[in-house]
């Protein structure tokens, strides 16, 4: 039997058959969960080394794209951008030199950073809360700037000491729970009923 929906519009996805084949590969989403944790407990027991880690690729993600923008600046130097993007590209390579040459700055940099990023979406939550308190369900969002603004000026307080260790806590955190989503997927998948 077709289904008229589906026959309608040859781009719509065939939900049940999409699960049918991820539920071949459950094992796959079982396995990648599990590296991840076991990266997740690594980064977790060396949390220094895992913010250099982290400081190292983000400053050669930076430079990569500062040597882009300069690449750019040059092809349109005719062009009345070229001074914006030669400056930005210097700019941006400039901080991911500092950080690849001193991962410690470049930590605290980016743990500052982080703290103030932190703040101001806390901020920007409870005031967006405030302007709908009367709505039910908002007080939802009114927790989450709380934890979040909280959790900046934590970070903010706490700095620069906690630099060479909250970007590291954050990745294995994060490894953590990718790992255990990704488990929990597989382990769903392969219960479902074909």
């Amino acid at each position: 039997m077709s289904d008229p929906l589906r026959d309608s519009n040859p781009n719509s996805i065939d939900l049940a058959g999409a699960l049918t084949q991820l539920r071949a590969r459950w094992g796959w989403f079982v396995a990648l969960g599990a590296v991840l944790v076991v990266l997740g407990v690594i980064a977790m027991a060396y949390v220094f080394a895992a913010t250099l880690v982290s400081v190292l690729f983000i400053g050669a993600m930076m430079l990569a794209g500062g040597i882009g923008q300069l690449i750019h600046a040059w092809r349109i130097k005719q062009m009345s951008g070229f001074i914006f993007w030669t400056l930005s590209g210097l700019l941006y390579a400039g901080a991911g030199l500092i950080a690849i040459v001193n991962p410690a700055v470049g930590a605290s940099a980016l743990t500052l950073l982080l703290g103030a990023s932190l703040i101001g979406v806390g901020a920007l939550r409870l005031w967006i809360w405030f302007n709908h308190r009367a709505q039910p369900g908002w007080k939802w969002l009114a927790l989450s700037g709380i934890i979040t603004l909280a959790t900046g000026i934590l970070i903010a307080v706490n700095w620069p000491g906690n630099s060479v260790w909250i970007l590291g806590l954050l990745l294995a955190f994060d490894l953590l729970f990718q790992g255990w989503t990704s488990m929990l997927v597989g382990f769903a998948l392969r219960e479902r009923k074909s």
